[in-house]
């Protein structure tokens, strides 16, 4: 038979986030719970060039540019993505170390980016 004071604990337990952490948190996840944004995020995450041009989203994911104008906004307030203006398109990489809340969210089971260095 085992009692309660026996046990020893599976883990260890880090510091909860704060009020402030979470709701930032929270702004970035609801921002990627979108497939075409997770999409989004996934293109530009895995470009050779580390940027993706605008004018490639809708071919690709077969939105609308609208649409993808749409989602991309949301991905740029988020603090995800940032926007380059060049010329006539507009350019859109990661924010350095911006997926880093939810990586630390997520546990150590979390593997780094590339990308996201």
């Amino acid at each position: 038979m085992f009692f309660v004071d026996e046990f020893e604990p599976c883990c260890v337990l880090t510091t909860p986030l704060d009020e402030t952490e979470a709701e930032a948190l929270a702004h970035q996840l609801k921002a990627l719970a979108d497939p075409v944004r997770l999409r989004i995020v996934s293109m530009v995450a895995t470009s050779g060039t580390g940027d993706v041009c605008a004018c490639d989203f809708p071919t690709i994911l077969d939105r609308s540019q609208p649409t993808i104008s749409h989602h991309l906004r949301q991905l740029v307030t988020a603090g995800i993505l940032q926007r380059e203006q060049r010329g006539k398109w507009a350019w859109f990489s990661l924010v350095p170390g911006a997926l880093g809340g939810v990586r630390a969210a997520l546990g150590e089971g979390a593997e780094r980016s590339p990308a996201d260095a």
